[in-house]
C-alpha cells in the first residue's frame, strides 16, 4: 500500500468514527485542555484500540502493527489533520511500552501490555519532584523492601503529574539506596494507583484547567514484580524511557502547532493585525520555524549513526518549546484587546488558553537552563557545569 492510500484509509476512518458520539472531542483534550472530557476520551481510546489504531510501531510479537517510521508518521499527521483528541493513553503506549519491551520481563509483559493496546488501563509518569524538577537525579522519594513479601514500600512526592487523577497505575522512579546520591541507587517501579497510601491533588492552572497533580506516597505498596530491572538501575531505564518520548508523535505535535497557527493567522486577517508589517514579519518567522522544526524531527527518526542526528534529539525539545512560546505571545498581540476581554468567540478562548499554556513550555520536561546544558556537555562534549 502506498503512503497516500495509508493516508486516505486514516482520514476516512477519522471521518467515518469522530463524528456523532465523539463530536464533541475534536481538537479537545490537548495542552492546557487536558483534563476535558475524560470518561468520553477513555471510550475513544477504546474506539481507537477497536479499529487497530493503537500501538502501531509496536512489533508483531506485542500485538501491535509494526508499521515502518514513515507510516507511522502519516497516522500522526492525518490524526492530528482530523482534531483527534489528546491521546489519554500517550504515556502508557508511547513511553512505558517501549521500555517494557526493551527492560521489562516477560510476565509483565504479559500482564502491562494488552490492556495498554485495549486502552483500558491508563498510565503516568512519576519522574518530577517538588526540589527535582529538571533535575531528575535529585530525587529523594524512597523505596524500601518489605522483607516480608519482597514487595518495595514508597514513601515521598511527585509533582506536576500528568492525568494522575484519570490514570490506573504509575511508574516511579525513587531511591532504594540508603546514603546513594544523584544518579546512583534508583530504582524504577510500577504501582497501581487506587491503593491506601497514595493521595493524588490537583494543580489548578491559570487558565482553569487542572491536567496536573500532586502524588504523595506514604508507604505505598508496588509489588515485587512490579521493578523494571534491577534495583540501582533505575537511572539507565529512565533516561531509556526519556528516549522514546521525543519519538514519531513529535509529528503530530506539529500538526496541531500548524493549526494554532493557521488560527492566527486567520483571526489576523479578520481583524486588521495582518496589516502590521511587524505582525506579519513575525507570522512569517513562526511558518520558518515550522518547516524547520519538521526537518529537525525527520533527521532525529532517521535510522543512522551521524552525530549531527544524534544532536537534533537534544536540542529538539529547546527549538520547539520556544518556538511555541513565542507562538503564544503571537496569538495574544493579533488578537489585541480581545485577549483580554470575554468575546464570545471560541477562537478566541483557544488561543488564550494558548498563551496561558506556554508560559509552561519552557520549564516543563526540562528547562531551557538545563536543555543548553545537555546540549553543550552530551551534543558538543563541552566540560560540565561545576557543582
Amino acid at each position: 500500500m502506498s503512503l497516500e492510500t495509508f493516508r486516505a484509509e486514516i482520514a476516512d476512518w477519522m471521518r467515518q468514527h469522530l463524528t456523532g458520539r465523539f463530536e464533541p472531542l475534536r481538537y479537545r483534550g490537548h495542552a492546557g485542555d487536558g483534563d476535558a472530557l475524560p470518561q468520553l476520551r477513555c471510550a475513544w481510546e477504546r474506539e481507537l484500540a477497536a479499529g487497530r489504531w493503537t500501538g502501531i510501531g509496536w512489533p508483531a510479537e506485542h500485538g501491535g502493527r509494526g508499521l515502518s517510521v514513515a507510516e507511522q508518521v502519516v497516522f500522526h499527521e492525518e490524526y492530528a489533520r482530523a482534531g483527534g483528541p489528546g491521546r489519554m493513553g500517550h504515556i502508557g503506549e508511547g513511553l512505558l511500552a517501549p521500555t517494557l519491551m526493551a527492560f521489562g520481563t516477560g510476565p509483565q509483559k504479559r500482564r502491562f501490555l494488552p490492556p495498554i493496546l485495549a486502552g483500558r488501563e491508563f498510565w503516568c509518569q512519576g519522574y518530577s519532584e517538588p526540589d527535582a524538577g529538571s533535575d531528575l537525579a535529585n530525587i529523594r522519594t524512597r523505596a524500601r523492601q518489605d522483607p516480608a513479601t519482597g514487595d518495595w514500600l514508597v514513601s515521598g512526592q511527585k509533582v506536576w503529574t500528568s492525568l494522575a487523577h484519570l490514570s490506573d497505575w504509575i511508574f516511579v522512579v525513587a531511591r532504594s539506596e540508603e546514603g546513594s546520591v544523584r544518579s546512583q541507587g534508583l530504582i524504577f517501579l510500577l504501582l497501581p494507583l487506587r491503593q491506601p497510601g497514595i493521595e493524588i491533588h490537583p494543580i489548578r492552572q491559570i487558565g482553569g484547567g487542572a491536567e496536573f497533580n500532586s502524588v504523595f506516597f506514604d508507604e505505598a505498596r508496588a509489588p515485587a514484580d512490579c521493578v523494571v530491572g534491577q534495583p540501582g538501575e533505575g537511572w539507565r531505564i529512565a533516561m531509556a524511557l526519556l528516549g522514546f518520548e521525543r519519538g514519531i508523535s513529535t509529528l503530530g505535535q506539529q500538526m496541531g502547532f500548524i493549526q494554532e497557527l493557521d488560527l492566527i493567522t486567520e483571526i489576523a486577517r479578520e481583524n486588521g493585525a495582518a496589516a502590521n508589517p511587524a505582525i506579519r514579519h513575525r507570522v512569517a518567522r513562526a511558518w520558518i520555524g515550522l518547516r524547520a522544526m519538521r526537518h529537525m524531527a525527520l533527521r532525529m527518526l532517521a535510522d543512522g549513526s551521524d552525530p549531527e542526528e544524534a544532536l537534533e534529539s537534544l536540542r529538539y525539545k529547546y527549538h520547539w518549546s520556544n518556538w511555541h512560546r513565542h507562538l503564544g505571545k503571537l496569538a495574544m498581540d493579533v488578537m489585541g484587546v480581545d485577549g483580554v476581554a470575554v468575546t464570545g468567540d471560541p477562537r478566541h478562548d483557544k488561543l488564550r488558553q494558548l498563551f496561558f499554556f506556554t508560559r509552561a513550555d519552557t520549564i516543563y520536561g526540562g528547562t531551557n537552563e538545563i536543555q543548553l546544558n545537555i546540549i553543550a556537555e552530551r551534543g558538543l562534549g563541552m566540560p560540565k557545569e561545576p557543582r
